[in-house]
């Protein structure tokens, strides 16, 4: 069956008319049982790729996917849809029901973890009654060169090779060139069957700029920004803090979101975030993974995200009705060098890949030139010089040449034994007159007081710059050093 043969019953389930973007072709492979790989922008409808056929096909798509709250999430969706659907999680209370019911032949949809479908017992359901489909959403996570890197999905595989006969469908929004030639090697899907939506997502104004007072930068860009939104914090404490912050800010609704509130907290603050016109959740990067809400229109990282890909998948829960939305992120040389530090926590093989993916942010914060056309260059495609609609294009920033002042940042990074913060290396070079620069004999070098003027104020950033490219690394107690020579 065709896809187009499909478009009464995608209008009778679902309510279109007709296919987005290239869902007909995936849908298209997926009902004449071919493997396939789409990778396609947050938004552009993946779900329905597998939803449709499992209403069309005879027999259950099981759709392996990484996270609890985003399986019942898409649960709730499909359901509403009239879609015969459940899942086998560890929450779920109905687990031998369910497991009957597919065994009868009760279910459309069937979502599960990969944990849990790499075991014999799953195994041994699916031998009881073949699939229709097996749909591995956020398929990156089965790439060691993923932005999310997840073990039990290398183990899919013997799953998918038992049952040869069954289509297998990759569904991802963020994988880079190499991440998307070891999916279809990981899962068995010949190059043939990736499809290749493209990145662009041409509403969301980017923007980047250092992190100053994040609370206050935060607060004016949602005042510049009504309605609903997103803030990504780095770590639970952080979103509590800012949630309060904002709320007293900006007098608007703000809830936190993380993973230590409990199950039903989690789920009353989703909730009402999907529900509600104007709310704003501080949260953690796992908040926003398949909830159907198109009206965000604007989500801010008050830090440094995991990666271009994170960034590229998290700024795009904002405009997925097609309408304006913002994006903000504030970042610190400290983010950089946090990061650096947890380079030496992986395992070697991975060191090269994430010091990668770190220095590709690092040129995404760095850049005077178009941030969306270095976004889609990093994911292989081939856009225009200007996009128009970003920071450095609507507002492009003045640029000076800094080989000067770098040269006697450096020195005086080095005279000074390397191992004291930006603070004290700035009022070294401005000439300032302390008790600890006197005692540590720092007013003696011949870096002292040679910065004055206009250059002062760009000691600070370009510290910020030259910890992001590496030429200085900070040390254990926040001191600055050289770079290692070749780490980038």
């Amino acid at each position: 069956m065709s896809a187009d043969a499909l478009l009464p019953l995608l209008k009778s389930t679902f309510g279109f008319d007709a296919f987005r973007g290239r869902q007909g072709e995936v849908v298209g492979r997926v009902m004449a049982g071919d493997h396939t790989l789409a990778v396609m922008p947050t938004g552009a409808g993946k779900s329905l790729t597998y939803q449709l056929p499992a209403v069309a096909l005879d027999g259950c798509v099981v759709v392996v996917s990484p996270l609890i709250a985003l399986m019942h999430d898409q649960l709730r969706g499909a359901r509403a849809a009239g879609i015969r659907a459940a899942s086998l999680t560890s929450v779920d209370a109905d687990f031998a029901d369910t497991r009957q019911a597919y065994r009868d032949g009760q279910l459309d949809l069937l979502y599960i973890a990969p944990e849990r479908a790499t075991g014999e017992g799953f195994r041994s359901l699916m031998e009881a009654r073949t699939p229709a489909l097996f749909a591995i959403d956020e398929a990156h996570c089965v790439s060691e060169w993923g932005h999310d890197f997840r073990p039990d999905y290398r183990l899919l595989r013997p799953l998918l090779d038992a049952f040869p006969a069954v289509p297998r469908l990759a569904l991802t929004a963020t994988a880079d060139k190499h991440t998307r030639e070891d999916i279809l090697v990981q899962l068995g899907i010949p190059a043939e069957g990736l499809i290749l939506a493209g990145f662009d997502r041409p509403n969301i104004r980017y923007r980047v700029t250092p992190r100053l007072s994040p609370a206050k930068q935060i607060a004016d860009f949602i005042a510049a920004n009504p309605g609903p939104g997103i803030v990504y914090c780095p770590t639970r404490d952080g979103t509590e803090r800012m949630a309060e912050k904002l709320a007293a800010a900006t007098g608007r609704s703000v809830a936190a979101y993380h993973a230590g509130l409990d199950a039903e907290r989690r789920a009353r603050v989703q909730h009402d975030f999907v529900a509600s016109e104007d709310g704003i959740v501080t949260a953690t990067v796992a908040f926003g993974m398949g909830i159907d809400k198109p009206d965000v229109r604007f989500v801010a990282h008050a830090g440094l995200p995991k990666s271009i890909e994170s960034y590229y998948q998290e700024t795009g829960r904002a405009g997925r009705d097609g309408d304006p939305a913002e994006a903000l992120m504030l970042w610190g040389a400290e983010d950089f060098a946090r990061a650096r530090m947890r380079l030496g926590e992986l395992p070697a093989a991975r060191v090269s890949g994430e010091r990668a993916r770190l220095n590709a942010l690092a040129a995404l914060v760095e850049t005077v030139a178009c941030r969306r056309a270095l976004l889609l260059r990093h994911f292989g495609e081939s856009p225009p010089e200007r996009c128009g609609n970003c920071d450095n294009c609507l507002e492009p920033p003045r640029q000076l040449d800094a080989t000067i002042l770098a040269q006697k940042l450096m020195s005086a990074v080095y005279r000074t034994g390397q191992s004291f913060g930006a603070g004290h290396i700035e009022a070294v070079l401005t000439g300032r007159n302390d008790d600890r620069i006197a005692s540590r004999g720092h007013d003696k070098l011949s870096v002292f007081g040679i910065v004055a003027g206009d250059e002062a104020r760009l000691i600070k950033p370009l510290v910020r710059t030259l910890v992001a490219r590496e030429a200085l690394e900070t040390t254990e107690h926040g001191g600055l050093m050289f770079g290692r020579p070749g780490a980038r």
